[in-house]
């Protein structure tokens, strides 16, 4: 209950930010600073050592409790100044699958003459997370990370931050509240691997079978985006006719169509999305040529890493119209 009603005082108190876009500067204003359990402890401990050289009237006694009371204050100052004038920026973030974890990294850019130490970040205050730390040589950038749940697909942000330090003496906790504007793309949770690729489309004139031998050439056909390119007949369009790519044996039967309406009527939207998402790098993976229909959006036949991408990308963020989610989410609760 204490936790709560100090979490619902902190963010009245530090009203919440849009994400905040380019450099974050700490200045002094933004860095906020409470005493540590030890801390409180040892003001105690003071205050009896006080209590003790007053009542004994012990000078030795005034003089070791006012050296730690300076050293106190001191540290205060250097924990304060550890974390204050550091620029923040975001870093790069990788996409993942729904149900892991997305990693978001901090640039932490230290244009002062002091080494900061012991610089962590988390999700809360009180660094109950994961937490990860650094220090940031003077003149120098260091790079911090913190881990983010991602449950769902779509675009993740990681909402407020927190940076904080201890350091030197761990009697007194800095920190302050960053939201970078920053995102991670969160892939479809694919399917089960062993589902079957969609057979290919017999208008194309391409065969059912999915081989992948690159030994025999078989012939030439048109360029397509991402395809590799030491694939690609150099001769052929240094002689001005076109750009083509080389097929090998093996790879007649190697362009497919992955489309929506493939899957069963009955099937609900995410489901659809992840045995797509298992199709796509089913097919990634056997190096075939393949395309992605989705409604109202269509990604030409191509092949490789970067046309992986965007399929990935274009299912991480696909929304069906109005319409046709309330169809859906209908037909997902009828008996099969």
């Amino acid at each position: 209950m204490l936790a709560t009603l100090k979490s619902r005082l902190t963010d009245w108190y530090i009203r919440p930010r849009a994400p905040e876009t380019g450099v974050i500067v700490l200045v002094q204003r933004r860095v906020y600073i409470l005493p540590t359990r030890q801390g409180v402890v040892f003001a105690a401990v003071l205050l009896m050592m006080l209590l003790g050289a007053i009542n004994y009237n012990l000078s030795l006694g005034f003089v070791l409790t006012f050296l730690l009371v300076a050293m106190a204050f001191n540290g205060m100052l250097f924990t304060f100044r550890n974390l204050a004038r550091l620029n923040v920026s975001g870093g790069r973030t990788h996409a993942v699958f729904a149900g892991n974890s997305a990693q978001f990294t901090l640039n932490l850019a230290n244009h002062g003459e002091r080494e900061r130490h012991g610089i962590g970040l988390s999700l809360d205050r009180r660094g109950r997370s994961d937490v990860e730390f650094t220090d940031v040589p003077a003149g120098a950038t260091a790079q911090v990370s913190v881990t983010v749940p991602a449950p769902r697909r779509g675009k993740l942000r990681p909402g407020r931050l927190t940076l904080f330090t201890r350091f030197p003496l761990g009697l007194y906790y800095a920190w302050s509240y960053v939201q970078p504007d920053m995102h991670c793309i969160v892939y479809p949770r694919p399917a089960p691997a062993g589902l079957p690729l969609p057979p290919a489309e017999a208008n194309q004139g391409i065969g059912a079978a999915h081989g992948q031998g690159q030994e025999d050439f078989a012939g030439l056909r048109p360029y397509h985006l991402g395809d590799p390119p030491r694939h690609i007949a150099w001769k052929t369009a240094a002689r001005g006719q076109g750009l083509y790519t080389k097929q090998f044996s093996g790879q007649a039967a190697s362009e497919i169509w992955l489309a929506w309406d493939q899957l069963p009527p009955r099937m609900g939207i995410e489901e659809k999305l992840s045995r797509l998402t298992r199709w796509v790098l089913d097919a990634d993976a056997q190096r075939l040529n393949y395309g992605l229909r989705l409604p109202e959006t269509t990604i030409a036949m191509a092949s490789g890493d970067a046309h992986r991408e965007r399929c990935l990308e274009a299912l991480a963020l696909f929304d069906l119209p109005d319409d046709d989610a309330n169809h859906d989410d209908h037909t997902r609760h009828q008996p099969a």
